[in-house]
């Protein structure tokens, strides 16, 4: 039986003054009059609750509630997230304009109790304040990470971890196992993680894998302690002690990979051998550099920022290409004509006596619309990461204030009717053929990487890491669902956080088709 806690007086002194003041600043948020240059007014939006303003509407699917409030309410609404201005962008024109026209006055992150505790303060890449930092960090990321040449070198690596996969999978075919497809991608994608970015497998003592996704899990809910100041010391939903100590578990685990490069590093050194290189030691080559010697206010590469860029990596890596492929996966089974459409211009191609390469990709037409498509109807992250405006702004007539929350939509634009016609709910890859659209941020129709200088930086890793992946398993198995289950009945509910994932796993029975 839960332990009943008394109220002092002084306790609800203290808890009637919180409210009390409170309520004042919400009256005060309530009041006619936010407008801008020309009196130009925030955009319309839902009213909202006193102290909490519109929070509760969120509820446990934003993306989607979202998008039926802005289906009532434009494209481009305004909520009041506790005391915070939030605007929900649900249109591409809205998307264009907040991330291309006006980006560098939407191109900061807003700081909060996610960030201070678990990523270092933000000294990472993804969530850091627009700034000279984020500026030479990105910068620093594009050119030592996320080049096209660095992320192709490791395709031995992901040939080599992918093989083992069809080997377990075979025998399941012999066997006529259900597989957990779930569980095989999931462990998949968090090896070649753990190859490219630690140089290892994984590590017995500690899963990262699961503390990245409780740490998604955590930074992807609505914490009122972030929207609510006054209520932060009484820490409502419970959130910040668990987000102490993730933090401490992750800065815990990255001691510990960086003790063992750095001591591979002297071995190597004083041995005379050629030392490997991940993307750890990419980083630590850059240990005590000053990133933007010219500036007055100079930074420099410390252990800290080494940890934040690392682990940025890990749970951008980790989190997204796995749910990438388990969505496509799940429409292909739910659409065997595409499945089969899929194969007959891989094995047009390819053959079945050897397996598809990385270099065979550009030649794939339709798998690139599969997988555009798949993206399309299941953005990976479906409101992207929100932005904040850094100035007072007037867009399309509507005022933005200083310190706004920014979130782009991707779930409600990738199923705009307006764009996408009536059957923008159906899985349907052939409404590409033919067509230029961009998948990379240029065309706002189609913006599950985000776009302008906020935009994924490890889009490339991404979309190579996904196409391998399901072109393999397409190509070296014919999949059905287990215990006849028609494709019609296959549970597609999704699961949100900053990435979204199946809310149930996605289990299938795989048949070997090649000839090797």
């Amino acid at each position: 039986m839960s332990e009943v806690i008394a109220l002092t007086p002084p306790m609800l002194l203290a808890t009637a003054a919180a409210i009390a003041v409170a309520m004042w600043l919400v009256a005060r948020l309530l009041r006619p009059g936010t407008r801008g240059p020309g009196g130009a007014k925030l955009p319309p939006g839902p009213p909202g609750y006193p102290i909490i303003g519109n929070l509760s509407q969120l509820g446990s699917l934003p993306h989607q509630n979202l998008r039926k409030l802005a289906q009532r309410y434009g494209p481009v609404m305004s909520l009041r997230l506790g005391s915070v201005p939030a605007i929900v962008v649900s249109s591409p024109h809205g998307a264009e304009m907040f991330l291309k026209t006006h980006d560098l006055v939407f191109a900061s992150r807003p700081q909060t109790e996610a960030t201070k505790h678990m990523a270092y303060g933000s000294k990472g890449l993804a969530n850091t304040p627009y700034g000279s930092y984020w500026r030479h960090i990105r910068k620093l990321c594009t050119l030592e990470l996320f080049t096209n040449v660095k992320i192709d070198s490791f395709a031995p690596m992901r040939k080599e971890e992918i093989g083992l996969l069809v080997d377990s999978l075979k025998k399941s075919s012999a066997d006529g196992e259900v597989v957990n497809v779930s569980d095989k991608i999931n462990g998949l994608i968090e090896d070649i993680t753990y190859r490219m970015v630690i140089g290892r497998t994984k590590y017995e003592n500690f899963d990262l894998k699961s503390v990245v996704e409780e740490t998604l899990r955590l930074a992807g809910t609505f914490n009122i302690a972030d929207f609510v100041p006054l209520l932060k010391p009484f820490d409502p939903q419970r959130m910040i002690p668990k987000m102490k100590k993730l933090g401490k578990l992750i800065d815990g685990i990255l001691e510990k990979i960086i003790d063992e490069h750095e001591e591979a590093a002297q071995n190597s050194k004083e041995s005379g051998s050629k030392p490997h290189r991940d993307f750890v030691d990419t980083l630590l080559s850059l240990k005590n550099k000053t990133l933007n010697p010219n500036d007055k206010d100079p930074h420099r590469i410390e252990r800290t920022n080494i940890k934040a860029v690392l682990f940025d990596v890990a749970a951008g890596t980790i989190d997204t290409s796995g749910a990438g492929i388990l969505w496509t996966l799940s429409e292909l089974l739910r659409h065997p004509r595409t499945l089969k459409k899929l194969q007959a211009e891989i094995e047009s191609l390819i053959g079945k006596d050897r397996t598809v390469e990385e270099t065979d990709l550009n030649k794939l037409v339709y798998l690139d619309m599969v997988v555009k498509e798949s993206l399309r109807l299941h953005p990976v992250a479906p409101l992207l990461l929100p932005h904040e405006s850094r100035e007072d702004i007037v867009i399309d007539g509507y005022f933005i204030p200083k310190k706004s929350r920014i979130i782009v939509n991707a779930h409600a634009i990738g199923r705009d009717p307006a764009f996408w016609s009536e059957n923008s709910e159906e899985f349907y890859p052939e409404r590409f053929e033919g067509s230029s659209l961009d998948i990379k941020g240029h065309d706002f129709q189609l913006i599950p990487f985000g776009s302008g200088r906020r935009g994924c930086a490890g889009m490339h890793l991404g979309l190579t890491t996904v196409k391998i992946v399901v072109s393999q398993l397409v190509h070296c198995f014919d999949w059905e669902l287990p215990g006849n289950m028609a494709p019609g009945e296959l549970d597609m509910t999704d699961k949100f956080g900053l990435s979204l994932y199946r809310a149930t796993p996605l289990k299938a029975v795989p048949t070997y088709r090649l000839q090797i």
